[in-house]
């Protein structure tokens, strides 16, 4: 039986001290509620600086190659728009309004009362993107979400909800970042998926927010009998503090969830990332790969698998390079079997880049600096699509300005 709105405020009130398990507490009391009614318009008409703050972050501001686009400022949708079929979108506040049984979808995957992060988000009634792909719809191109925090000290909540009827498929673009001239602020983004029988859902999250941004967000998935979930986490810039570890239950039979994460911490960050997959159904597969530098900062790589059914097959790989004389890298993979027919295997290694690779790539003509870039692009390179060119074109830049290509 659903728990009662009275039920969900009561649990919540009582969390809004509760600290999180992992990752630096952050004090929400130093920050303000973000704006809920800065005026919607279209997204062309942003300012130029506005967009290319989207661009960084893997969002295309003219919406070429989309199917549709919403975009939070602070705690305001600013903008929306749905140019293909087959799908709905709009503000999570708004679909709660239109449809009554979406109550049945909200605060399931994500507990209100986990920690003060989600407590804060349910008690602020908070915007977000609600997204719905139709019973058996083909959704052919991605669909790009943006959540900007726009003032300097802002709190942004933040609660997505999507759906994947059964035999749709989706695909999901979301960039987190700032807007120019903000440097501190807290985000707080919950998020809660859905996967029917037999659907798809790919969702790729690219965070490029100010480096003094404490970053919360909490992602809870579920699959159903032969539905399939990918995961894909890019953080290349420096930020204070992210603390993120989505969680995938896989409920139906040959339930699949992939999860991929590629990570810069720059000095001075403190990134712990982290994945879980539970595998409750016969048949499900599960894999976690991660990729992870630090050329300064610390970064903790968290993968979990939790075997609870037979015939599941499950992979963990969490690789990491050290660059440069300073910064931690942490690899804690973690699986966990609670039946004996279940195949489940774990890699893990962390380092420096190999010196005789770089001497064998300098021997075709390179520079040392060259062959370094080359290993660190290879290295992060785990075959997620849809990044445009000019985020391409900030992996190079990043892999520049930083100790990466000093080895």
């Amino acid at each position: 039986m659903s728990a009662s709105k009275s039920e969900l405020k009561k649990r919540a009130e009582s969390a809004l001290e509760k600290q999180a398990k992992f990752g630096e507490d952050i004090d929400l009391h130093k920050y303000r509620e973000g704006a809920k009614d800065i005026p919607a318009g279209r997204l062309t008409d942003l300012p130029d600086d506005v967009q290319g703050a989207l661009l960084g972050s893997g969002v295309v501001p003219t919406e070429e190659g989309r199917e549709g686009s919403l975009v939070v400022l602070d705690n305001s949708v600013v903008a929306s728009s749905t140019l293909g079929k087959g799908f709905e979108l709009m503000d999570t506040r708004e679909a709660m309004k239109k449809h009554d049984w979406l109550k049945e979808y909200s605060w399931k995957a994500v507990e209100v009362d986990a920690d003060k992060y989600t407590a804060s988000t349910y008690l602020a009634d908070a915007a977000g993107y609600y997204i719905r792909a139709l019973p058996g719809q083909k959704v052919k191109l991605p669909v790009q979400t943006c959540l900007m925090v726009g003032h300097e000290r802002t709190a942004q909540t933040i609660h997505n909800i999507i759906i994947v009827e059964e035999g749709a498929s989706l695909e999901v673009v979301t960039g987190c970042t700032t807007k120019p001239g903000v440097e501190s602020a807290i985000h707080m983004g919950i998020s809660e998926f859905y996967v029917k029988k037999g659907g798809k859902l790919t969702f790729t999250m690219i965070h490029n927010w100010a480096e003094q941004v404490g970053v919360r967000p909490r992602t809870g998935i579920v699959v159903e009998e032969g539905g399939s979930y990918v995961n894909n986490y890019v953080i290349l810039k420096k930020v204070r503090s992210v603390q993120t570890y989505p969680t995938a239950k896989l409920v139906g039979r040959g339930a699949v969830a992939h999860f991929n994460t590629v990570a810069v911490a720059q000095p001075g960050a403190e990134l712990d990332l982290g994945s879980r997959a539970i595998l409750s159904a016969p048949e499900s597969k599960a894999e976690i790969i991660s990729r992870s530098i630090t050329t300064g900062g610390t970064v903790i790589n968290r993968g979990r698998l939790v075997g609870e059914a037979p015939d599941i097959k499950a992979h963990l790989e969490c690789r990491g390079l050290i660059l440069g004389d300073k910064g931690v890298n942490i690899a804690i993979p973690e699986l966990e079997a609670r039946v004996p027919d279940v195949e489940m295997t774990h890699e893990a290694s962390l380092g420096k880049i190999a010196r005789d690779q770089v001497e064998y790539i300098m021997t075709r003509g390179l520079s040392e600096e060259e062959a370094v870039g080359m290993i660190v692009r290879g290295f992060l390179e785990v075959g997620i699509r849809n990044i445009p060119e000019a985020l391409k074109a900030e992996i190079d830049k990043t892999i520049a300005q930083s100790d990466l290509a000093k080895g």
